[in-house]
């Protein structure tokens, strides 16, 4: 297959799963769940409109334009998928059979389902495609591997993958800036990129950096409509319990009912629980920020002000190159010899 044609089936995949019928997404959505409580429908949907969103020929076409795609001797591409949000493995599974290689893909325990299906999908479309898909349990037969995991599971990775081309990805997490001129409405996107797939992922915000004497108010009241996910009982659990070692330690915090605002200068929170630290000046903030940019999937800010950041509510709906610990998938898929 050319680059043209393997582009053309992922183009038509993306038209079939934004026209799958209401009777299909319901059965997906049922099994998923069943398999993994935090993938509710809605996140199930969420991530299926961010994959089309990525499949758009536009978003396709800009994206590989940058690339030169030689005809190269397929290289075995070992795959291991996290299992955080639904189909966060999606974007490796794309690069590599774009790239023109072979997918052994490891799927994880908790996100066994969709990943498949959309293979499915990718296969009635393209029948070619069945030569250079594979679900595996073990690796050893990959050339090269790509890892996504915890920063443990990330010393494990580099000892088993380390003496063959790799990429292997370790925890990171996403921050917001305010200045407090944001308004109600970009308040509430904020929300929107703390809170969807419960906080699960490393686009999802779980720091924010604030202003001397901000004022926790405004912003607490904007982001009141989404407290219906408190009434996901797994996520109340982890409320309810951030919220007792909170009282008891006496710690310092913010409190709308479901989500927890607390000062502390770590970057990754707990579920329900979102850190934030104060700066004086836009020089300190720079500062702060480049002290943890390796550790940084995405910074937000209002009306992306600050260099290399998203605007707000804008986390969740990544473009093809905006690449997992910014490093270039497809570069390195395209290298291998």
């Amino acid at each position: 297959m050319t680059i043209d044609e393997r582009k053309a089936a992922f183009i038509e995949t993306g038209n079939r799963l934004r026209t799958l019928s209401t009777e299909q997404l319901q059965e997906w959505q049922f099994r998923i769940k069943s398999e993994n409580p935090w993938f509710t429908p809605e996140n199930v949907q969420q991530s299926l409109q961010g994959i089309a969103f990525m499949l758009e020929q536009e978003q396709l076409d800009q994206w590989l334009e940058h690339y030169s795609f030689p005809i190269l001797s397929p290289k075995k591409i070992g795959v291991v998928m996290a299992g955080n949000i639904p189909a966060v493995g999606f974007h490796d599974f794309m690069c590599v059979l774009l790239s023109g290689h072979i997918l052994l893909a490891k799927l994880s325990s908790q996100d066994t389902f969709l990943i498949k299906a959309i293979a499915s999908i990718v296969l009635e479309v393209e029948p070619r495609f069945g030569d250079y898909i594979q679900f595996v349990e073990r690796l050893t037969e990959a050339d090269a591997t790509i890892a996504t995991g915890s920063d443990n599971s990330a010393r494990y990775f580099h000892y088993y993958f380390g003496k063959k081309p790799n990429i292997i990805r370790q925890n990171r997490t996403s921050c917001a800036i305010l200045t407090g001129e944001e308004t109600t409405d970009e308040l509430l996107a904020l929300g929107h990129d703390i809170t969807e797939y419960f906080g699960l992922g490393c686009r999802n915000v779980a720091k924010l950096y604030v202003p001397e004497g901000y004022n926790f108010t405004t912003f607490l009241e904007s982001i009141e409509s989404l407290s219906p996910i408190i009434h996901h009982h797994k996520y109340a659990n982890n409320y309810d319990y951030q919220k007792a070692v909170f009282l008891v330690n006496q710690i310092p915090h913010f409190d709308n009912g479901f989500l927890l605002l607390t000062p502390n200068e770590a970057l990754t929170s707990p579920m329900a629980v979102v850190y934030y630290e104060l700066y004086t000046d836009k020089e300190q903030l720079k500062e702060k920020i480049q002290v943890n940019q390796e550790k940084l999937q995405c910074i937000v800010s209002r009306n992306s002000w600050y260099p290399g950041s998203y605007s707000f509510g804008q986390t969740q709906c990544p473009s093809p190159a905006d690449y997992a610990d910014g490093v270039d998938t497809m570069a390195f898929l395209l290298n291998l010899i």
